[in-house]
């Protein structure tokens, strides 16, 4: 009984520290490289990292939101591709295609946009950003709760990376709410992604999208 009384407080002690810790972290990683969008510095690619699609294809108000940023960046010459990152690991749920779809319907070129379909993760996404795509420097994309761990993981993975973080759908407040606390708990996960230095999910042979987006 007392070794359970033990390790239940040392659970109640250690996980408390361990997100106050990693909160420190990725603060202090992320500070004076997440920038407003009216004074981010130029980048040749945006990334914007995926969150929900609904069934009949449509991204969620959160997803819209970060997908409206990197048109915003595009439309404005800030950079010149927008790479999407996402979860397409069942056929029938696919988070960069629907992502693709929304920017080019809102005049995107199609040859701007490059897809990456195993960001099952926010440090998936990074990872591969660098050692798939070749990315060197960039402008992630997410909502502001989201955006330090996001610039964090991406310097991280060895991109020269600056963030831009979204509030508008902060009018949802439960899931905004939600959102941010999830993320307490998600930079544990972060800090342990980049102490063992896992590898994504998949990795897979270089390619060649991004650079063609920028050559086209």
């Amino acid at each position: 009984m007392w070794t359970l009384l033990i390790v239940a407080v040392a659970f109640v002690v250690a996980v408390p520290a361990a997100v106050v810790g990693t909160g420190i972290w990725l603060r202090g990683a992320a500070r004076g490289h997440v920038h407003p969008l009216a004074t981010v510095p130029a980048a040749p690619v945006a990334l914007v990292l995926g969150a929900q699609v609904y069934p009949d294809g449509t991204p969620s108000p959160f997803l819209a939101a970060r997908l409206d940023l990197a048109r915003q960046l595009y439309d404005a010459g800030t950079v010149r591709a927008v790479l999407v990152s996402g979860d397409h690991r069942e056929w029938h749920y696919d988070e960069p295609g629907a992502m693709s779809r929304w920017l080019v319907e809102r005049g995107v070129p199609e040859r701007k946009v490059v897809q990456d379909h195993a960001g099952f993760d926010t440090y998936d996404s990074c990872v591969r950003a660098k050692k798939i795509f070749g990315v060197d420097r960039m402008i992630v994309v997410t909502q502001q709760f989201h955006i330090d761990r996001a610039v964090a993981l991406c310097r991280d993975a060895g991109i020269d990376a600056v963030g831009v973080g979204d509030e508008t759908v902060k009018r949802f407040g439960r899931a905004w709410d939600y959102g941010a606390f999830r993320e307490q708990l998600a930079g544990v996960k972060a800090a342990w992604d980049v102490v063992t230095g896992r590898d994504p999910v998949f990795l897979g042979p270089r390619e060649t999208g991004v650079d063609d987006a920028l050559a086209n």
